[in-house]
């Protein structure tokens, strides 16, 4: 039980809006800087392919830190940990901007990273202390509208800013937000507390490790500079320390994560279905910028503008979720939908110099619309069946899943065009047939994980769909 009592009405406007700028701005540092990469890489006289490691860095910090933010609320309590979390991610930021080789990029965006593992989830933690059930799929659904603002506004400005100064000011943006994101938290966060067991340590370093070796495997695999049975020895000991926090888990009281909570049907097929399906999604963000700067040989500028239809649709589709995934319920929006994404990750793949750009942005419309209503299905059903007391367990475990499906989507997108050029023989990076390949591969592995989506029941999150009846207040 929470140790404070319910919120007010003050809370209860202004907590959609602080965790939508949380998001808001994770969105735009992420798409800023998706953007920017190749001239990031131009800068540090690095190959614009070899810089997922500044994506991956950030993401697979987010996935170790996760478990450890849920515990850092619930003991000190939520306010103060946000607070905390805005202001390193703030810090980071500045840290990124000023950094002068890949290296300090790289430590400077774990920085930035500790601040966001902790500043998303905090706030939809409070967000799922703070309302009831029937509310939930609205509540998280308002507050992914203003996040999402920041793929429309990130790549263009994002590429608008590379061209007419530097890379360095697409971190300076993130300062001013992050100083009113804490001033605002001050006057009307709800500060929850629980009492809380003493932290596993040494389950996070057991977990922690495993996710670290397993990504580290494959990024080393794409950047091939180790020989293969290094490599084939670094995967393996992160599925042994895997294994082993397993043995960990099973004779630890209160383990940092919980995986008996994985006998929750909804959760387990949720959290899966995040990690399958953004195996293949997830390398987009890469892929997407990398595909018109790289291989189509456009500005920065022009690939921001590309992406805009990204997120513009899916800013506009979200209206429609909940009716869709009330009228369809939850099986079939997710199985419809994933394959409809596999089609559309294909369809890159007959991209080519040829190819006028405005005919792409139909293909961009549809696919910012499904992601989007595959990610609010897949995170809001994962959430269906927690309670109280499995909220928090429950609420880590989906964000280090996601956090970890993205990191393992960009170094997959990276490890596949990698490998299709060595296949290929292929030294240009303008030629096009690797990220064909690559297009085509992604597609595949994103259809195969619908196949996850049939063990769900038809009822299967019918209570949050179907009791849906007012907008939180804002």
């Amino acid at each position: 039980m929470t140790s404070v009592t319910l919120p007010d009405e003050k809370i209860q406007k202004n907590l959609p809006w602080i965790a939508a700028l949380a998001m808001f701005m994770q969105s735009l540092d992420a798409t800023i800087l998706n953007t920017a990469l190749p001239s990031i890489a131009r800068d540090l006289n690095r190959s614009a392919l070899s810089m997922q490691s500044v994506i991956v860095c950030y993401t697979l910090t987010l996935a170790l830190l996760i478990p450890l933010s849920g515990w850092l609320a619930d003991r000190f309590g939520s306010q103060k940990v946000f607070i905390l979390a805005m202001s390193l991610f703030t810090l980071g930021s500045f840290a990124c901007a000023v950094s002068q080789t890949l290296p300090e990029l790289v430590a400077s965006r774990i920085l930035q990273a500790v601040g966001g593992s902790m500043m998303v989830p905090v706030s939809r933690l409070a967000i799922l202390y703070t309302y009831s059930k029937d509310k939930l799929l609205t509540v998280i659904n308002f507050i992914t509208i203003p996040g999402l603002v920041g793929p429309i506004v990130g790549p263009t400005l994002g590429g608008w800013l590379v061209d007419i100064a530097s890379w360095h000011w697409i971190f300076l943006i993130n300062i001013p937000i992050g100083v009113i994101g804490v001033l605002w938290a001050r006057k009307v966060m709800p500060d929850y507390k629980q009492a809380k067991k003493k932290f596993d340590f040494s389950g996070m370093l057991l977990f922690g490790g495993s996710l670290v070796l397993l990504t580290v495997g494959i990024e080393l695999g794409s950047e091939k500079v180790i020989a293969k049975w290094w490599l084939l020895a670094i995967i393996g000991l992160g599925f042994l320390l895997m294994n082993l926090y397993y043995w960990h888990y099973k004779r630890t009281e209160s383990p940092i994560i919980n995986l008996h909570l994985i006998r929750i049907r909804t959760l387990r097929i949720g959290i899966f279905g995040n990690l399958l399906t953004r195996l293949g999604i997830g390398g987009m963000p890469l892929m997407l910028p990398l595909l018109f700067q790289v291989g189509l040989q456009h500005s920065a500028m022009v690939s921001g503008m590309m992406m805009i239809p990204v997120a513009l649709s899916a800013v506009l589709i979200k209206q429609w979720v909940v009716p869709i995934v009330r009228f369809l319920g939850y099986k079939k929006t997710l199985l419809i939908n994933t394959i409809i994404i596999a089609v559309v990750i294909s369809l890159f793949s007959f991209t080519d110099t040829s190819t006028p750009l405005p005919n792409l942005i139909p293909l961009l419309v549809i696919f910012g619309a499904v992601n989007s209503i595959q990610l609010t299905a897949m995170n809001t059903l994962s959430l269906s069946d927690l309670d109280q007391q499995t909220a928090s367990g429950g609420n880590s475990i989906l964000m280090v899943m996601q956090q970890l499906s993205m990191s393992l989507g960009i170094s997959v997108g990276a490890f596949l065009i990698s490998t299709f050029r060595e296949i290929r023989g292929v030294e240009s990076y303008t030629n096009l047939q690797p990220f064909h390949d690559t297009f085509l591969t992604m597609g595949i592995i994103t259809a195969l994980s619908s196949l996850l989506f049939l063990r769900l029941k038809k009822t299967d999150g019918a209570e949050l769909a179907g009791n849906i009846t007012e907008s939180p207040k804002s």
